[in-house]
């Protein structure tokens, strides 16, 4: 599989990341099992989690495979920490002490000395000074290779990576947001303020939360997180008549080329400029394995900015 550095690190992944939010939830314990072996097979490396996700059961799950599966430096181990549940509300709490503490239940829960990467989960009320000085405690002391951000905008991206360098913290490396033909907002601000900052750029919901796999073309398929009422807010807003345009174009580019609609939509995501890997979350083994087949495939250029046109308008940074 293909890799990169994240930014100017020394931080190497693949430019497929696995993540893991429906694993040991909608994804049985036995399947993600599969799909793990399965993505590092075919030389993917780099997994997402996140202290939230399952309640912490997620990263539970995979230090069992981390035990019994593979080799903790076969893996890039990316996590984040910041959301809380508090009286049953989740909260984002950015504070020194709570993200350590974060941190630390996450290397229990994932049964291992350090992660590879550590994120702050979102911006928060507290003062930028406390995120910056628990990177750089985290980073001292070996708990995490690196830091980065998740879910800000540009100007929160360039406020905290300025004034990490400014007051000699540990280097913001990344950036992680939601990126694809469905959410290409990115493109405003966040694309090239990494690009200016030489920070790293993963697309989250490459595949639009699902939708640019066709599947909810003509109706909501049973199982699927559409028919889910704990889920279904989450690609219901992808469901208007722009979104079912560019999902017909993603189709059609797809019968043309003799891929499926999600492998077009990912290669699409992963060659985007700037982008340092394409996150995603299959619920299945089935419905990952087409997704790596793709390393040595691209769009035709004239597919391309098709796809660009019906999607918002021509990438400025292609």
């Amino acid at each position: 599989m293909q890799t990169a550095h994240v930014g100017t690190s020394n931080l190497v992944v693949s430019r497929l990341g696995l993540g893991t939010m429906s694993w040991g939830v909608a994804t049985p314990v036995n399947e993600a099992a599969q799909m793990l072996k399965a993505f590092m097979d075919h030389g993917g490396t780099l997994f997402d989690t996140a202290a939230a996700y399952g309640g912490g059961e997620v990263e539970s799950l995979i230090g069992s495979f981390l035990r019994h599966m593979v080799h903790r430096d076969e893996l890039v181990i990316s996590t984040k920490s910041g959301f809380v549940l508090r009286d049953g509300v989740r909260v984002i709490d950015t504070s020194r002490d709570t993200l350590l503490t974060d941190l630390q239940a996450s290397l229990r829960r994932l049964d291992t000395d350090f992660v590879d990467l550590w994120q702050v989960h979102a911006w928060g009320d507290q003062p930028l000074e406390e995120f910056l000085e628990a990177g750089d405690e985290a980073v001292s002391a070996g708990l995490a290779r690196h830091v980065g951000v998740s879910n800000f905008v540009g100007w929160q991206v360039a406020e905290a990576a300025t004034w990490a360098r400014v007051a000699g913290r540990s280097p913001i490396i990344s950036v992680q947001a939601e990126y694809s033909l469905m959410a290409r907002r990115a493109e405003l601000e966040l694309l090239p303020c990494a690009s200016e900052l030489s920070l790293g750029f993963f697309a989250w919901s490459a595949l639009g939360r699902g939708v640019l796999t066709g599947k909810y073309a003509h109706t909501v398929p049973l199982g699927s997180r559409g028919a889910d009422p704990r889920m279904a807010w989450f690609v219901e807003q992808y469901f208007d008549d722009e979104s079912r345009h560019i999902v017909d174009a993603v189709v059609t580019a797809a019968a043309g080329l003799g891929l499926t609609p999600a492998q077009v939509g990912l290669i699409w995501v992963r060659d985007a400029p700037g982008v340092t890997a394409a996150l995603i979350g299959p619920r299945t083994l089935d419905q990952l394995e087409p997704l790596l087949q793709i390393d040595s495939t691209s769009l035709p250029e004239a597919i391309t900015a098709a796809l660009d046109d019906v999607s918002g308008g021509a990438n400025q940074g292609r």
